[in-house]
């Protein structure tokens, strides 16, 4: 069996004039944390809503663990309710006139699981999440962070194949929402779910996921690993979005162990070289890394670190002097890869 439990190929999406989503093609793997990570207006909630069933793509296909529930060109739509997704909103969307319990309970009962089977189902996930004892409690009367994971509860007890998460922290204050995130990782790995998160913010996305794909414009501009992106950024974009950075541009001359900057704010300073030397890499990435990937600059007699680095373009013939872009990171956010 494939380990793929979502893909996505040349997926499109307009509302008028808007080009919501522009022929993404992406794929999420069995027990990963995917992040959909960009500002607003970039596609991914609409990314989200497309793969849930909510909206209905113009172009392209979707699968679910092989299963195509998407396709236009088969003039295929399989409704959400019939695609075994959890999806927990940004608003949480509990039912307030329900109790703890009731609300867990109802995507059960949907399904026709009654008496002993669903108080068992519902009594474990709410002690998963800690809030066992408080079943009988009206949903109303919850904090913000309990309300949080009660929508979680009520994605997961019917075990869906994807679980989807929509800025589910936004409505929390900054306290609660690093606590949530420590709990939705412990227990994303201790269920081993699959996750498709969607979020703006970049300390959540580099936290959490094992992988991400920063989105512009309806496009995914590139997807890796969270220090993978951070490091090696393939774009301007991604660069900036990712993280502050200060660009010092100066001129370094090619010798036998890295090369010198000769001209600029960091002349004098030495590169040191990272490895065996990269082929050209395709696209945009070619502005920022062509040649050698991206080292640091160091002090021309030694001593800590003054920046990362990345070739922006040979100035003269190759080999002899070649110009470089000094990326100076500031309040590097953690890059765990999801791990």
């Amino acid at each position: 069996m494939s380990d793929t439990v979502l893909r996505l190929e040349g997926v499109s999406k307009s509302y008028g004039a808007v080009q919501a989503v522009d022929r993404a093609s992406l794929e999420v793997d069995r027990g990963e944390v995917f992040t959909l990570l960009g500002p607003s207006g970039c596609g991914k909630t609409t990314t989200l809503r497309l793969v849930a069933g909510l909206e209905d793509p113009d172009t392209g296909e979707i699968s679910l663990r092989g299963r195509l529930v998407a396709s236009v060109s088969r003039r295929l739509f399989v409704p959400p309710h019939k695609r075994n997704l959890g999806m927990v909103f940004q608003s949480y969307a509990i039912w307030p006139h329900m109790s703890v319990f009731e609300n867990v309970a109802y995507p059960l009962k949907l399904r026709g699981v009654r008496g002993r089977a669903m108080h068992e189902r519902v009594a474990r996930v709410l002690e998963l999440v800690g809030l066992d004892g408080l079943e009988r409690r009206p949903a109303t009367l919850l904090s913000g962070g309990q309300m949080q994971r009660l929508a979680l509860c009520r994605a997961l007890v019917y075990e869906p194949d994807l679980l989807l998460l929509d800025e589910p922290f936004s409505n929390l204050d900054a306290k609660l929402r690093e606590q949530m995130r420590i709990e939705l990782k412990f227990l994303q790995r201790r269920l081993g779910i699959t996750v498709l998160f969607v979020t703006h913010d970049q300390i959540e996305a580099l936290s959490l996921s094992n992988r991400i794909a920063v989105m512009s414009r309806g496009r995914a501009e590139q997807i890796g690993p969270p220090r993978s992106l951070y490091e090696e950024p393939a774009s301007a974009f991604v660069r900036d979005f990712l993280g502050q950075t200060v660009i010092l541009k100066g001129h370094a001359r090619r010798r036998d162990r890295g090369a010198a900057v000769r001209r600029g704010p960091l002349r004098g300073a030495r590169r040191a070289e990272r490895g065996a030397t990269h082929p050209a890499l395709p696209g945009p990435r070619r502005r920022l890394a062509r040649g050698p990937a991206p080292a640091a600059l160091f002090p021309a007699r030694g001593g800590q670190r003054v920046a990362g680095v990345s070739r922006a373009r040979s100035t003269v013939s190759p080999g002899t002097a070649d110009s470089y872009n000094a990326r100076a990171v500031k309040n590097q956010p953690p890059t765990g890869d999801g791990r």
